[in-house]
């Protein structure tokens, strides 16, 4: 009997670090400020430090991708100037596969592409689109999974709360 509760306990133990184990590692991977990774800044044509950023990942089969493109070409064109940087974040494998997107809806904002998932990673997305919008001191200040047209109007609020 005495070996079957030594084994229990065991098991319980060890249940438990695995559980606290994939919390903090959860939690380590949660982003709070502005993350771009050396191999991606190069394709960032502009220095990013005091602006407003949002950060959209996506990728060529998604349908809702293709009602937020025009959406962030109109922010990028009405609020660029006032510190706003749209940055696309393409995670097609096939780089092929996003320029056939990107010729039916061109990109008048910067898109970096990410086939391994690398910095989707980093930002733990979990659907797509996947927006990230920072303030200008890099904090993290709102998440948004998906994309509808009825959504443009909340998220628009909150990037042009920061720019003021």
């Amino acid at each position: 009997m005495s070996s079957i509760i030594r084994i229990i306990k065991t098991t319980i133990i060890s249940i438990s670090l695995l559980l606290a184990f994939s919390v903090n590692a959860h939690a380590d991977s949660t982003v709070s400020k502005f993350i771009l990774p050396d191999q991606f800044k190069t394709s960032v044509v502009e220095d990013l430090n005091g602006k407003i950023i949002y950060l959209d990942f996506w990728a060529s089969w998604c349908a809702p991708c293709r009602e937020s493109f025009p959406w962030m070409n109109m922010l990028h064109k009405k609020y660029a100037d006032r510190g706003l940087v749209v940055i696309a974040v393409n995670l097609d494998e096939n780089q092929q596969d996003a320029q056939q997107f990107l010729k039916e809806l061109p990109a008048e904002f910067q898109v970096i592409y990410d086939p391994e998932g690398e910095l989707a990673e980093i930002y733990n997305v979990q659907g797509m689109p996947s927006s990230y919008l920072f303030n200008r001191n890099g904090k993290l200040v709102s998440t948004h999974i998906g994309f509808k047209n009825r959504d443009a109007d909340v998220l628009q609020t909150s990037i042009t709360s920061l720019l003021n």
